[in-house]
């Protein structure tokens, strides 16, 4: 798909104080071109003085001053209607002492995505163990999903959904040549 063919997400940067209050004398005029010229579309508020005031605060301090203000980050907002308008998702993969989150389009079945981590992985794939993000929050632990039948097994036809959390098996020395072959 083209990038014009796209739906477009109208981002009005307010001042903070406007943010804050939840109010702009211009906000109501762009809401009615764009419902006029673009209908359906998406128009998020948000103010890049608040999210750079608030990303420079310590968790405790940006909790404390968003309650008092009584506002939020619009980043969360922007990201996941950026990722849909885009067809976008994520999946995870975790190791002993890193957890990473990669970006793929939405279809992409699991040999794709193994290719997203390393093109050998595309090359030489063999399954995927899948578990959901949520029955990952619901049972704890992997163990747990393994007992309550939440850990699957998946071959090359499996398209990835959003949020799983995956195990790549492949093999190593699928994508190499050998040198003595001519």
């Amino acid at each position: 798909m083209f990038i014009t063919t796209k739906p477009v997400i109208y981002l009005v940067n307010l001042s903070e104080k406007d943010y804050i209050r939840k109010k702009n004398k211009w906000l109501i005029k762009i809401k009615e071109w764009v419902d006029k010229d673009d209908p359906g579309a998406i128009i998020i508020p948000f103010s890049g003085v608040f999210e750079n005031k608030i990303i420079e605060m310590e968790e405790p301090e940006r909790k404390k001053y968003m309650e008092e203000v009584q506002a939020t980050s619009a980043l969360d907002k922007i990201i996941i209607q950026g990722y849909k308008a885009l067809q976008l998702q994520y999946f995870f993969t975790a190791g002993h002492d890193e957890v990473k989150a990669w970006t793929i389009q939405k279809g992409f079945k699991a040999p794709q995505a193994a290719g997203r981590i390393h093109t050998d992985f595309e090359k030489g794939f063999i399954m995927a163990e899948v578990m959901k993000f949520e029955d990952f929050k619901n049972e704890g632990t992997e163990a747990a999903c393994k007992a309550a039948g939440k850990y699957r097994q998946q071959g090359r036809n499996y398209v990835v959904e959003d949020g799983d959390i995956i195990f790549f098996k492949f093999n190593a020395g699928a994508g190499l040549k050998d040198p003595k072959k001519k």
